[in-house]
């Protein structure tokens, strides 16, 4: 079941490149868009896509319960951001041209981008993207703030802990964890758990470092 805000007018935070594609997936569901917020202050006055850059993000706080996506690519940032704003409606959206089993659960603040496919009996929290063309087997379990960059690939019930980011085109095989807060380079193949704060690149993937 995919949990959404009431509201079909939103906020979008964040004015960088993947603010570009969420305001794209939010105009594809004929939502509104109210306004972009962004705490770099140079950038109010200007556009992104058409959409008017309005204010920081405390503006949020002058309103009782808005209604807000954070389109903002860095796991750690998002994670910081949604912690502030205890008050705002979340809002979940996918690309229609994207595919989600109805047995799948989305939770909260997910965006789930063009032609993206997550199966049956996957479980993603709250504030997760998955990215264009990115794949989410069955019973898949994805927690919080992760990312899924566009081409990566999840086969059946892999586990990605809090914060953790799959690179472009990486792949993990069945019933591997990633652990919180890792990276997977882009192309990685993984093919064995990845502990938590590790950077691992390679086929089969390697520790290079800590994140």
């Amino acid at each position: 079941m995919i949990q959404t805000a009431s509201n079909d007018s939103v906020f979008v935070i964040g004015s960088g490149g993947h603010a570009k594609v969420v305001i794209d997936v939010l105009l594809q569901n004929n939502y509104k868009i109210k306004g972009v917020l962004d705490d770099d202050r140079e950038r109010i006055g200007q556009q992104i896509c058409g959409i008017n850059i309005i204010a920081t993000t405390d503006y949020l706080n002058t309103i009782k319960t808005p209604s807000a996506i954070i389109a903002i690519g860095d796991n750690k940032t998002r994670k910081s951001i949604s912690q502030r704003f205890n008050h705002v409606k979340w809002v979940t959206v996918v690309h229609p041209q994207a595919f989600v089993h109805s047995s799948a659960d989305i939770g909260f603040g997910t965006i789930i981008c063009a032609g993206a496919i997550v199966q049956p009996g996957a479980r993603l929290n709250n504030h997760i993207i998955v990215n264009t063309g990115a794949t989410v087997d069955h019973d898949c379990f994805i927690d919080s703030f992760a990312h899924i960059a566009p081409g990566a690939n999840l086969a059946g019930s892999v586990n990605v802990a809090e914060g953790a980011f799959m690179g472009i085109g990486s792949k993990v095989i069945p019933d591997v964890q990633i652990g919180e807060w890792s990276i997977v380079g882009a192309g990685t193949t993984v093919i064995a758990p990845v502990p938590s704060n590790l950077v691992v690149v390679g086929t089969p993937a390697r520790i290079i470092g800590k994140n």
